[in-house]
């Protein structure tokens, strides 16, 4: 965007790439804006998916795994993190990818931030309809012979 753009320029850019990465979740985080913080919910679309998100240097997947981690280390961002696990899935990374990055996420972030946003994405799978994910990896499971 040149600084020539419009607002509502900028406005209409950001809400195309809001809908191409979060779909219809996004759209109903910035309606719920409208009636106490329109000017959050114009800023969300126009700087964050308009500016940012949109941005060449990462690919959208690599952006929600970023978001992904960021959240889980903030805690208390479980609305987002429905919001992005669903952005996530749109840009192509599987549940076994995002469930895999918020494993992960336990060792910089801390067990119980990784099990909030487990359990936020646990959500997000269920509504999808993409619950129970594949089986425990052959040498992780339980043997029948071990005590």
């Amino acid at each position: 965007m040149s600084e020539s753009t419009t607002r509502e320029e900028r406005f209409e850019h950001g809400l195309a790439v809001l809908k191409r990465v979060d779909g219809e979740a996004g759209q109903r985080v910035v309606d719920s804006l409208a009636d106490i913080n329109p000017e959050l919910g114009h800023q969300v679309v126009a700087w964050a998916f308009g500016e940012i998100y949109d941005r060449p240097g990462l690919a959208p997947r690599d952006r929600q795994l970023v978001t992904l981690g960021m959240l889980t280390a903030l805690g208390g961002c479980e609305a987002q993190l429905d919001v992005h696990v669903n952005a996530a899935l749109n840009v192509g990374l599987t549940p076994e990818q995002i469930v895999e990055a918020l494993t992960h996420s336990a060792v910089y972030c801390g067990m119980p931030k990784a099990l909030n946003a487990t359990f936020a994405a646990k959500k997000v799978f269920a509504e999808r309809g993409l619950l129970p994910l594949g089986q425990q990896p052959a040498d992780s499971a339980p043997s029948a012979t071990s005590a």
